[in-house]
């Protein structure tokens, strides 16, 4: 009689039940399925340059997150084991007491979750498979017509040639298990006191007045497709400073995979059949390409994406003083529009892509400030921080990465072209004003 086969879902940065490969593979191939997500405290620690690695804002949009994978998984007959400490902690275990034979989990490639999955790996028997998906993408890693590592330095030859080569695959869909699936979970989701935060109330002026999750994820979808017919004007609006729906907002929920890439592709592919296919529908995909992009540039180029020199490894006089980085955080430099924005990051954990360009290069360009400083100041308050993402456009703005031009914004023009009657500055800068 063949043995009953058991397999574990380790989740991490892939927290929804639509299109997960891993969740897919796992129910099609064990007849017992548990899940489990870790809340690794390293990821709450001080980090080098002296800011958490992950400060409340992300940290209650990760819970909301976690807390609804939870409820979904269940739906599936799954149960999820959360935990508070560290993966190379808790999995053993879980392997060890449920007899587990097949670990899934989503592929990552940077230095810190690699040593986190061979540190597991050391743990446990030969005998458990470990199956990693690349699930994170829209363009599959084996469909692109590249080898990785030559993959192009200019974006935009990625781009023609992915989309004129590169088929979309279509999404995972996911079935429930038996009823008799589900095991005794005694663990609990840690509230944002037990990870170190007092809890607030999201400031009324946010722009991102959203929770965490993939039932508010693809809420938003629907109401940014289908209610309103913002997709229809994206491109119009896109570089917009104030309110909800100036852009999409999805990159939250893409940045902890409550929704992927591919769940937002074939939306808007069926919004452009139903409704209209304009420029703006064709650049909600272009930015998931970018996005795209600066994944493989990091797959490409390791762990040079955190090095001082960038990709190009070019040496700057790079500077490091502390009461310079302090008035940028504080938003009290001498650009007003720059200000607006840190304190609209200070105060929700939010800021607009124009926004960050401009305060990017400002600290980069204007104050010749070490430019991983600025990067480690939002991985800590961002809470759509994505690990590629945001160093990719920092070594893009900080002329050490994937910009042929090497530009410098000029931050009073950008204000007036982008905030013509300074209606976002004063909305951040009011309390200076008297």
């Amino acid at each position: 009689m063949q043995k009953k086969q058991k397999g574990l879902v380790w989740f991490r940065n892939d927290l929804r039940v639509n299109d997960n490969e891993s969740l897919t593979n796992a129910i099609d191939e064990n007849e017992t399925v548990i899940a489990v997500y870790c809340f690794d405290p390293r990821h709450f620690e001080e980090t080098k340059f002296g800011f958490k690695k992950t400060e409340k804002f992300r940290a209650k949009f990760l819970i909301e997150s976690v807390t609804t994978l939870k409820e979904n998984l269940e739906k599936l007959n799954i149960t999820l084991l959360v935990y508070h400490q560290k993966p190379e902690g808790s999995i053993p275990e879980i392997i060890a007491q449920n007899g587990i034979n097949s670990v899934y989990f989503q592929e990552e490639w940077t230095s810190e979750e690699m040593e986190v999955l061979e540190n597991i790996k050391l743990k446990v028997p030969d005998s458990v498979l470990f199956k990693a998906s690349y699930n994170q993408f829209l363009f599959h890693p084996e469909d692109i017509p590249y080898v990785i590592q030559l993959i192009p330095n200019v974006f935009t030859k990625f781009r023609n040639q992915c989309e004129k080569l590169t088929k979309i695959r279509p999404e995972f869909t996911v079935k429930p298990l038996f009823k008799e699936n589900l095991i005794a979970n005694e663990t609990i989701i840690p509230t944002i006191q037990t990870m170190g935060f007092t809890d607030f109330e999201m400031d009324s002026r946010t722009a991102f007045p959203f929770r965490g999750g993939e039932k508010e994820a693809v809420k938003r979808l629907q109401n940014y497709f289908w209610e309103t017919k913002k997709l229809s004007v994206y491109k119009l609006t896109r570089n917009g400073l104030i309110g909800a729906d100036f852009s999409s907002k999805f990159s939250p929920w893409l940045s902890n995979g409550s929704i992927s890439a591919k769940t937002i592709y074939w939306e808007i592919v069926k919004y452009e059949q139903k409704v209209e296919k304009n420029d703006s529908t064709y650049w909600l995909i272009f930015e998931l390409i970018w996005r795209d992009y600066f994944k493989y540039i990091s797959i490409k180029n390791g762990n040079s994406i955190f090095k001082i020199g960038g990709i190009l490894e070019k040496n700057y006089d790079w500077k490091t003083n502390q009461s310079s980085i302090k008035n940028w955080i504080n938003g009290t430099t001498v650009e007003p529009f720059v200000n607006a924005n840190m304190i609209e990051l200070q105060q929700t954990g939010w800021m607009s892509n124009r926004g960050r360009q401009n305060v990017a290069s400002f600290f980069a360009k204007n104050l010749y400030l070490d430019w991983r400083i600025g990067a480690a100041y939002f991985e800590a308050m961002l809470i759509d921080y994505d690990v590629h993402s945001n160093y990719g456009n920092w070594m893009y703005v900080s002329g050490v990465g994937n910009d042929p031009r090497d530009r410098k914004f000029n931050i009073p023009l950008q204000a007036k072209n982008y905030d013509g009657e300074s209606n976002f500055q004063k909305l951040w800068l009011q309390q200076k004003l008297f």
